[in-house]
């Protein structure tokens, strides 16, 4: 407990003007899933993470400052 994943996607998505709904669909993941990365409560994996820098145009490394490496 108490592993939280620090990231930008709230922000970046806010940036847009995109609803969570709206990424969620953009980046072909479920929106309760999305809610969960913002919150830090959940890391995406490898595809999700490109899938996500790729749809708010930034680096994943912009997205998840403190790494986040979880590529299998």
């Amino acid at each position: 407990m108490g592993n939280m994943q620090k990231n930008l996607i709230k922000e970046h998505r806010q940036r847009l003007g995109l609803s969570q709904v709206e990424l969620a669909r953009k980046a072909r993941m479920a929106p309760p899933n999305l809610s969960a990365s913002e919150r830090g409560r959940l890391l995406p994996w490898g595809k999700v993470k490109r899938d996500l820098a790729r749809v708010l145009g930034v680096t994943e490394s912009e997205l998840f400052p403190d790494g986040g490496d979880n590529e299998r």
